[in-house]
């Protein structure tokens, strides 16, 4: 990846940073819960669709491909075959750090659930995930969006075959976005959370995927990656 194209995708990083930010500015979070939630909850939580189909469904979809891509270390399919093992290997670190950072935020995090909120027949009351600190007096541990990150964790592999086969890697991106959006959008609907939250996700895993990979092929581990396996620098 040349040092103009990493420039590029840093400057679009910085503006979505910007853009999702304006977006919890403005306040919109609650606005669009209210479009799928009433006083007395979410009407479509345990809807098939939403629920077992996109929720449920397709979160085990994702951890099959996740379980595939570790297989794929030892044994590539598809496009994967245009990297190398070392470069496999990077590419599931990458995707598993996703998840962690993800998950430890969440963990820690006292923002509850749209379905958690007052004024949808819960308990809590709405304060902004950047209240950090702040109790709403609900259970909270629901930002970032964990669900999502179940697909927005294969961005990793968008930067490792973009060099080898840039097709293969927009390709990979569209989807990948997709599916993400797809589980984001169905726990939108269901109540379980804010738009925001999928978005700050999706620009998480988007962030170690690029630092990892910036990591792995732009520095010295790279060399001492390979010294350590006795092999020639790749």
């Amino acid at each position: 990846m040349t040092q103009q194209t990493i420039s590029r995708l840093c400057w679009w990083t910085v503006v979505t940073f910007a853009l999702i930010s304006v977006w919890d500015l403005l306040g919109q979070d609650l606005a669009l819960a209210r479009v799928f939630g009433t006083a007395s909850g979410f009407p479509l939580r345990d809807h098939w669709l939403w629920s077992s189909v996109l929720h449920q469904g397709a979160r085990r979809v994702a951890w099959t491909l996740q379980f595939g891509l570790l297989l794929a270390v030892w044994w590539p399919v598809g496009v994967l075959r245009v990297l190398t093992k070392r470069q496999r290997v990077a590419m599931l670190i990458a995707s598993m750090l996703s998840l962690v950072v993800v998950s430890m935020l969440k963990t820690s995090s006292p923002t509850s659930c749209p379905w958690d909120l007052a004024q949808f027949g819960g308990n809590a009351l709405y304060i902004s995930h950047w209240n950090w600190g702040a109790a709403d007096g609900g259970v909270g541990r629901c930002f970032p969006a964990g669900h999502a990150s179940a697909a927005f964790c294969f961005l990793p592999g968008y930067f490792w075959l973009r060099d080898k086969a840039p097709r293969a890697a927009n390709i990979w991106l569209a989807l990948t976005l997709v599916a993400g959006s797809t589980i984001g959008l169905a726990q939108q609907v269901r109540g379980a959370h804010y738009l925001s939250h999928n978005l700050w996700t999706a620009w998480l895993c988007w962030v170690v995927a690029g630092a990892c990979y910036l990591l792995f092929e732009h520095t010295r581990l790279r060399t001492l990656f390979a010294k350590s396996r006795g092999a020639r620098p790749y």
